[in-house]
């Protein structure tokens, strides 16, 4: 009797071993946070963003000045919050903001990222210098800012660059990457997300095939998963890393951006499918 008792204790505790295994290995391969950068929905106004947002069950927004202007009437940016706290969304973020040499003028952007409870702006300054600026905006307020990259050709474009950029800054100044635009360039994303150190605070997850042409190689932007962006791999190394951003939908086509939803859909489900 007492080794029955004591089987069945132990049977108990293995398989209370066993799930609580599971859970761990859940916790611990939990869902990556999806959002959505709202260029992705340019050809809406923000009230259908809102909606649309809510359809697909998407909490998180980045959203471009075209849905919230930073520098827009005061009493229009409170409506936005309002409706955005009303449906239980996060405008998270805000980019890619236009930044200035002049540093009253960049003050604006960092109030109203305090105003909407922004702790990460997004930027793409046209001149190295405003760094400085940033710089102390970003001591000031203690809110990030990540640089986004376009091509490689662009300010940008180079990884190598943007770590020399931020080599010596404050921490809290730190990297946008762009999957689709690091694909473009012919870099490997989960490579270039791994050098920079954690730094990365912020991902568009966009997608692109590249095609060779006479003059330069053509980038296109394709759904998610379907370009040549080896986006299952970053999904791993965000993962491995347990990095806690946002990755923010996007896309730079004006087809996917005409009928969007499944597009948005489908970029869920290959989360879904891959972050674990």
């Amino acid at each position: 009797m007492n080794y029955l008792k004591q089987l069945l204790l132990f049977l108990t505790v293995a398989a209370s071993f066993e799930f609580a295994s599971t859970e761990i290995s859940r916790a611990q391969a939990q869902d990556l946070i999806v959002g959505l950068q709202t260029y992705t929905l340019r050809n809406m106004e923000f009230d259908q963003v809102v909606e649309f947002a809510v359809k697909h069950k998407l909490k998180y927004l980045q959203t471009t000045d075209k849905h919230i202007d930073p520098k827009g009437p005061l009493q229009e940016i409170k409506r936005k919050k309002e409706v955005l706290d009303k449906h239980g969304l996060v405008c998270y973020t805000f980019g890619v903001a236009a930044t200035s040499i002049d540093k009253e003028e960049n003050r604006k952007l960092f109030e109203f990222a305090k105003f909407m409870g922004i702790k990460l702006i997004v930027v793409e300054p046209n001149d190295f210098k405003i760094f400085d600026n940033l710089e102390e905006l970003v001591k000031e307020y203690d809110i990030k800012i990540a640089i986004h990259n376009h091509g490689i050709k662009s300010l940008y474009g180079n990884p190598l660059v943007v770590q020399k950029v931020i080599q010596h800054r404050d921490p809290r100044i730190g990297v946008c990457l762009d999957a689709g635009w690091i694909t473009s360039a012919g870099l490997d994303a989960a490579k270039v997300f791994a050098d920079y150190k954690g730094r990365v605070f912020d991902v568009h997850l966009k997608d692109k095939r590249v095609e060779k042409s006479q003059g330069d190689d053509v980038a296109i932007d394709t759904k998610i998963g379907e370009g040549h962006g080896k986006l299952k791999g970053l999904l791993q190394a965000l993962m491995k890393a347990k990095w806690n951003g946002v990755m923010a939908i996007e896309t730079d086509s004006p087809i996917f951006a005409n009928s969007p939803s499944d597009f948005v859909d489908g970029a869920i489900q290959f989360v879904k499918e891959n972050g674990r």
